[in-house]
């Protein structure tokens, strides 16, 4: 689980529900009329913006990846697909039949290998499933920043609609303060869901999809040079490129008693 997605919901969610109760109470802050416009505007200009198979696709990925953690560092990924290496140069295709490994990605290119594909079907088959994965992940991107784009819009067109309601009913002083309250009600809302909940959430997912790009990638790579029976030092040194400067010497360090 992502702890800082978690973490960031509740302090924002806990600060604004905080300075509320200091000045009166939340259900000053409920109006069902507000809610309604934002929710049901922000809905309605999504399915107009986007396919349908997209919002359906894209918006339980987005949320998903927004919460979870990669199984793996790629530096743990540079690890475990060197010491695969080793495996399937003292035992062959068929040792890595017994290998168990954690991330799903990786464990199927590894069958593959271990089925004896050829290599072009390999990268074919696993460069299609990472394009469709990353399509989807950025499908889930696009919708909660234009969900983030027009929830604000939405909050001044109800802003708009209770300043209306209040001026044509200006006679009736006993409206005005409803009228007015539900008017700047619209405005928080919108205010409120883009940038505590959607516009957040994108910027996540776009940082956890380059982040999936490269993780993928480098398990392409890896999966290849295996199945071309690379050396297991050759791997790793060809898969550091993948990871962080500040990271490739802790691992550099690491890989030379393996090659002594």
């Amino acid at each position: 689980m992502d702890i800082a997605t978690s973490l960031g919901l509740a302090a924002g969610i806990g600060v604004i529900t905080l300075v509320i109760l200091m000045g009166g109470d939340l259900h000053m802050f409920v109006s069902e009329h507000a809610a309604i416009l934002i929710f049901g505007g922000a809905t309605a200009a999504t399915l107009i913006r986007f396919p349908l198979a997209s919002i359906v696709h894209g918006v339980p990925l987005g949320a998903k990846f927004a919460f979870s953690m990669r199984r793996m560092s790629q530096r743990e990924l540079v690890d475990e697909i060197a010491g695969i290496a080793e495996v399937a140069r003292k035992s062959g295709p068929v040792g890595l039949e017994k290998v168990e490994i954690d991330d799903p990605f990786l464990a199927k290119g590894i069958r593959f290998v271990a089925d004896g594909y050829d290599t072009n079907f390999i990268r074919d088959n696993l460069e299609r499933d990472r394009d469709n994965f990353l399509t989807h992940l950025d499908e889930g991107q696009k919708i909660y920043r234009a969900i983030g784009d027009c929830t604000p819009a939405f909050g001044m067109i109800g802003t708009l609609i209770g300043m209306v309601q209040m001026f044509s009913n200006m006679s009736d002083p006993s409206k005005l303060g409803p009228f007015m309250a539900g008017a700047l009600l619209a405005t928080f809302y919108g205010a409120t869901v883009a940038n505590m909940f959607c516009l957040p959430i994108a910027d996540k997912l776009h940082v956890k999809l380059v982040d999936e790009e490269i993780n993928r990638s480098l398990i392409i790579d890896g999966v290849l040079m295996i199945r071309e029976a690379k050396s297991p030092t050759l791997v790793r040194e060809m898969l550091l490129a993948y990871l962080p400067e500040k990271h490739r010497g802790a691992d550099e360090g690491e890989a030379e008693p393996a090659a002594a």
